[in-house]
């Protein structure tokens, strides 16, 4: 059986190939593997440390290597010897440096080993020194302290000042718990607590001003999530609770029509089928198929039963010839509020795609617009930090649009509220006989 150190380096080389997300080629590579239990965790651990930590473990490297350029093999079990003597308490210091060794040493890269044994038992040598560094280097560059891009720690800095923007830093490099909400579709909170308690599961009830009156959970300690009987029955959904801010502002009430305007993989769309107790027709769409297959697979767990799916785009659906009562634009983003659980997504965003975006998420907008009835709701959702894709947005859509005005917008921020990023804006069709003053 492969070791727990080599699956990760696997999934590092293979990150370094292609375009595919880091989270993506974790669950592969675990579900190919037969590793369990703690070795899972620590292949998790691994990959997500070394990418999270990226440009902080390159900046030591280059301190211990003169800058020299390295293979990508080297490079990344440098990285993970490094990651592991750092940040890794639960591996014993030699160990690390052992285990890279070896590892060089069985990929056939034996001139090589002796080198990567020298940088590591350096900074073995050194590691108080080196941690010193890391505290110095936290004042003077806290983006390679923190290992995030300059320019988004600079934007991020202009905006809130830099304890908040160290604040958020911070809480990007921490891995992220894992929340669930109560299925209330299939039974009360009491019935899936006795669940869970059966189960093994260990968790905390949470409470945020926009959760209720959906139970929302923190999982502490669990078996694999897929082997339990109330996942599997649909007894709850695995969910952060800033997602729910967006379904408690479209407020969809039983017996409505509503459009989910990007739907899948369907965390919302199942939700609002709750919030309307099952009664009612939501349409979900999305233009990517595969996505739409696992919100029919999620409503189908769920005993969602209201749900119908569209891949159809535009502004139209002529074969459901629909108005809608509410309209729910969850509209893809940059993703910067969701930093802490998507791993290597801070070394793929650009500025430029921030501004690029912005086009698509108005012109969403503008396709709900002439979907929604008179006096009907819709509501603007991101998981993004940025204003261009939130209030500048929302401003751009009301200035061709006079019959809407923005009621309330909400930005949810990880340093002040405790949860992933949101944005959220609630806007409101007028009736045709209501004054069109501008909002």
């Amino acid at each position: 059986m492969e070791k727990p150190r080599q699956i990760a380096l696997r999934v590092l080389l293979r990150r370094g190939e292609g375009e595919a997300y880091l989270e993506d080629l974790l669950a592969e590579e675990l579900d190919r593997s037969r590793v369990q239990g703690p070795d899972r965790g620590l292949v998790h651990e691994i990959a997500c440390g070394v990418v999270r930590y990226q440009r902080t473990l390159d900046w030591l490297i280059d301190q211990r290597t003169d800058g020299r350029t390295q293979p990508p093999a080297i490079l990344n079990l440098l990285r993970m010897g490094l990651y592991q003597l750092l940040w890794l308490d639960r591996v014993p210091p030699h160990a690390a440096v052992h285990e890279t060794v070896e590892m060089t040493k069985a990929m056939n890269l034996g001139p090589a080993s002796g080198f990567v044994n020298a940088v590591l038992r350096g900074v073995l040598r050194d590691l108080e020194a080196v941690r010193l560094r890391l505290q110095v280097i936290e004042e003077t560059d806290p983006d390679i302290r923190f290992s995030h891009p300059k320019w988004l720690f600079k934007r991020w800095e202009n905006r809130w000042g830099r304890p908040q923007a160290l604040a958020l830093l911070r809480w990007n490099n921490q891995p992220p718990p894992i929340f669930a909400r109560a299925n209330l579709l299939k039974g009360g909170a009491d019935l899936l607590e006795a669940a869970w308690t059966q189960e093994g599961v260990r968790f905390e009830r949470r409470e945020f001003p926009w959760t209720s009156p959906t139970p929302v959970y923190a999982l502490l300690e669990h078996p694999p999530l897929h082997s339990l009987k109330s996942f599997a029955s649909g007894g709850f959904y695995i969910q952060d609770p800033s997602t729910l801010l967006a379904v408690a502002t479209l407020d969809p009430q039983p017996g409505e029509t509503v459009l989910d305007l990007c739907a899948a993989p369907g965390g919302k769309t199942t939700l609002i089928a709750q919030r309307m107790e099952n009664r009612g027709r939501i349409i979900a769409q999305d233009s990517h198929r595969a996505r739409l297959q696992r919100l029919r697979e999620n409503c189908d767990r769920l005993g969602v039963s209201c749900v119908e799916t569209s891949t159809r785009s535009g502004v139209s659906h002529p074969e459901l010839s629909l108005v809608f009562d509410r309209i729910l634009v969850d509209a893809p983003c940059s993703n910067t509020g969701v930093m802490r659980r998507r791993v290597d997504l801070r070394w793929r965003v650009s500025e430029g795609e921030i501004s690029r975006l912005q086009q698509t998420q108005v012109d969403l907008l503008d396709d709900a617009a002439v979907q929604l009835k008179p006096g009907g709701t819709l509501v603007y959702s991101t998981c993004s930090l940025e204003p261009e894709e939130n209030e500048t947005v929302v401003k751009r859509f009301l200035a061709t649009h006079s019959e809407f005005r923005c009621t309330q917008d909400t930005q949810l921020k990880p340093f002040e509220h405790g949860v992933d990023g949101a944005f959220v804006a609630l806007l409101h069709r007028r009736h045709p006989s209501t004054s069109q003053n501008p909002h």
